[in-house]
């Protein structure tokens, strides 16, 4: 039993990246769903499905995004910032910019899942669920 669905992806992700695989396999929530679309619609993902590998169709199959000859990884961190122990929320005016706005910040708000720039545009705040560059 996982206790922290997001941060088991993001790690899932990251050690992925590390070992330069082309797929990574991630439990199938609705959170984790509508974050990997919001890294597909960002660009640092190629593309996600339900995995047809598994009879009940409980993971997500994620296709990693790499960068030139070298297979040089599209994305360079993933951060958490709020934890079931230590909850981050803030006010839209708040939300931190990542190197400037060259990131990404993801954020769970009244109106769902959605990226630091749409908060913003929509003026409501959330918890800061992770950061990404």
């Amino acid at each position: 039993m996982i206790s922290d669905p997001i941060s088991d992806t993001l790690t899932r992700i990251r050690n992925a990246h590390l070992a330069k695989h082309e797929n990574v396999y991630i439990l199938n929530t609705k959170m984790t769903c509508k974050m990997s679309s919001i890294l597909k619609k960002e660009g640092y993902i190629e593309s996600f499905k339900v995995s047809s590998n598994f009879p009940n169709a409980k993971y997500l199959e994620i296709n990693l995004k790499y960068l030139g000859d070298q297979k040089k990884p599209g994305i360079t961190n993933l951060k958490r910032l709020s934890s079931p122990g230590l909850r981050l929320y803030s006010n839209y005016k708040e939300i931190p910019f990542v190197l400037n706005g060259m990131g990404v910040v993801i954020v769970s708000t009244s109106r769902g899942v959605m990226t630091d720039r749409e908060a913003r545009a929509n003026k409501i705040g959330g918890e800061l669920l992770c950061s990404i560059w």
